[in-house]
């Protein structure tokens, strides 16, 4: 797509607006306070909109959008809806206790829960999957997206290798898309970064209001243009959707994609079973992402009461249930209205398809005067996220391994000072490893996959000490310990056997087998302890966190019942206004009905 004069200016000044309001909302900030929390002042709406849009990012709409354009359809919307059910709960019963200790970070809480030692093991692994897992997704995904929208990567290759992209080798044409990747992951993370040293948490709320607000009304738009398109209208010479009807676009939508609407896929579905959906495994991540992990708690521990921090949550609740009408859905269409072409342009490959698959989309429909405002939707939501990332790290170093073990003593403002430093040095780190997600099938599956690492531990350390309040804190660090080692022997040994022996499943007479590639090309069965532990390691991932956490649950039991502790839990005191509104309960229920009617109507 060529960007015109127009497109570049809207872009600039987009950004430029998002920096200024940034930079000016957070130019008093010199306490730690101030720095790391907003100085807990941040009232409903900003803590609502911040909480949409650092969770949703392109990673949604290259990652989540591209599952839908494959095999799993809306069932991907799972991970929407039951968040919203997860949020009622944190807002409910989490929050509550957070705010009234008076906590600045997660880690925080376990020390007083258990020990020191727990503390620093839960700090460790967030700062490494914050960069692993999240941060170089985000800038991957980003690049991605941006690329697919307005492909940086052609001209670049034509450049490079002075010859028409479609003359280019597949080895040049990587070649081109990987340094593509590189250069967008840069400049999103240094302009993400810039704001976000300066002004800390206060600056990344106000950047999300801005972005999240620009995200979901390009989301808006991208849906009823599909749907117009699907009801007759056609694509005008400069993008842009003339006629069509939005009520014949959904009903013929629905009736053509009927079989991709369901929420609802087999017990043992690879990637969304429903068995995990409501009684299992895809609690554990919900539970940890919105209640127990800094990147998303860090805005509701700024409120300024727990009536606010609790309206901001259910604010966000609103968004989780609407975001799969404008990511997931699109994606549907874009394999409708546009399969063959980005299946070509993916090399026939259904899981890079689907990372190209929403950003084809818009560059296919959007009309021109729109391409600069969805460039800086698309760019503000990938910086929404990022610069969240980044600050929940570094408050995460600065509170809980520089004060704690480095210097002590240290004052508000060397606090402030080395938390920017720490923003900065996260920053570099996590674009220089940006490329690495692309190195796994699909975008979702891979920050998915990492998390399952820690998550079951870390639920587990949660709320099994706050049920069991005689609990010690040997058994907190034991389950933090044993969850990735447990999580990895259940999923490592299928990429071994898959990467190396390149085995696979084979159905025989109905029965699954374990079979591997010969030299010779011929296939053998493998039975025996190899095969069963291969049929194991192929669950889907959702069910090997529950299956760790069930196993992690018995073993905090067993130490607490043999090992308890002598005297009663001490949580300190915070003056926060931690009074439950009435209206609390009203809100939380009516979502949580909305969210079963909408399991009802998509089942």
């Amino acid at each position: 797509m060529e960007l015109s004069a127009f497109d570049v200016i809207t872009f600039v000044g987009f950004i430029a607006v998002v920096v200024a309001v940034s930079l000016y909302a957070s130019r008093r900030e010199k306490s730690q306070e101030d720095y790391f929390l907003a100085g807990r002042k941040l009232t409903w709406g900003l803590i609502g909109f911040s909480l949409i849009a650092s969770n949703i990012s392109t990673e949604h709409f290259v990652g989540m959008a591209g599952s839908a354009f494959g095999r799993v359809g809306l069932a991907i919307a799972s991970y929407e809806w039951m968040s919203a059910i997860t949020l009622v709960i944190v807002a409910w019963w989490l929050l509550p206790k957070f705010l009234k200790a008076g906590i600045y970070t997660m880690p925080e809480f376990l020390e007083y829960r258990y020990d020191s030692a727990t503390r620093t093991i839960m700090a460790t692994y967030l700062m490494a999957l914050y960069v692993i897992a999240l941060l170089a997704t985000v800038l991957y995904s980003g690049a991605r997206g941006l690329d697919g929208v307005f492909g940086f990567s052609e001209p670049l290759g034509e450049w490079m290798f002075n010859a028409p992209w479609s003359e280019l080798a597949e080895s040049q044409q990587k070649s081109a898309v990987l340094w593509t990747t590189i250069g967008g992951a840069w400049f999103i993370g240094i302009i993400a970064a810039a704001y976000t040293i300066y002004g800390g948490l206060k600056a990344v709320v106000w950047s999300d209001l801005i972005q999240g607000a620009a995200l979901l009304g390009g989301g808006g738009i991208v849906l009823y243009m599909g749907l117009k398109i699907i009801g007759g209208g056609t694509i005008g010479d400069q993008g842009g959707v003339i006629g069509g009807s939005l009520v014949d676009g959904w009903n013929r939508f629905s009736e053509i994609n009927a079989d991709k609407l369901h929420v609802v896929l087999p017990w043992n579905d690879p990637d969304v079973p429903w068995l995990a959906v409501f009684v299992g495994g895809l609690w554990i991540p919900n539970l940890f992402y919105w209640g127990l992990n800094q990147f998303i708690t860090q805005r509701t521990l700024g409120a300024k009461s727990l009536a606010e921090g609790q309206k901001g949550i259910f604010l966000c609740c609103a968004f989780k249930l609407i975001i799969p009408f404008i990511v997931v859905m699109p994606g549907i269409m874009a394999f409708q209205l546009f399969g063959d072409d980005i299946m070509q342009k993916a090399g026939g490959e259904l899981s890079k398809a689907g990372e190209i698959a929403y950003p084809h989309m818009i560059a296919a429909i959007m009309p021109s005067f729109l391409r600069g405002i969805m460039l800086a939707a698309l760019a503000g939501a990938v910086m929404s996220t990022f610069n969240s990332g980044i600050n929940s790290a570094s408050t995460i170093f600065t509170i809980d391994i520089y004060e704690k073990f480095v210097n002590k003593k240290a004052d508000a403002a060397k606090q402030v000072r080395v938390g920017r430093i720490a923003t900065a040095v996260i920053a570099l780190f996590a674009c220089l490893i940006a490329p690495l997600p692309g190195q796994f099938e699909g975008v979702f599956a891979y920050i998915q996959e990492i998390w399952g690492f820690i998550s079951p531990g870390i639920v587990a350390a949660f709320l099994m000490g706050l049920w069991l309040k005689r609990a010690p804190a040997l058994a907190g660090r034991t389950v933090m310990i044993l969850s990735p080692i447990l999580y990895a022997a259940s999923r490592i040994p299928k990429w071994i056997m898959e990467g190396v022996y390149s085995f696979k499943l084979q159905s025989t007479d109905g029965v699954t087998n374990v079979v591997r590639d010969l030299a010779n090309g011929t296939t053998q069965p493998v039975d025996g302890f190899t095969g069963l532990y291969y049929q194991f390691c192929s669950l889907a991932f959702l069910h090997h966190m529950a299956i760790v956490f069930v196993i992690l649950a018995i073993v905090f039991t067993a130490i607490t019942l043999v090992k308890p502790r002598t005297t009663p839990v001490t949580y300190p005191t915070s003056a926060i206004d931690t009074r439950v509104p009435a209206s609390s309960y009203v809100w939380g229920t009516l979502i949580c009905l909305a969210t079963v009617g909408l399991y009802i109507i998509f089942w």
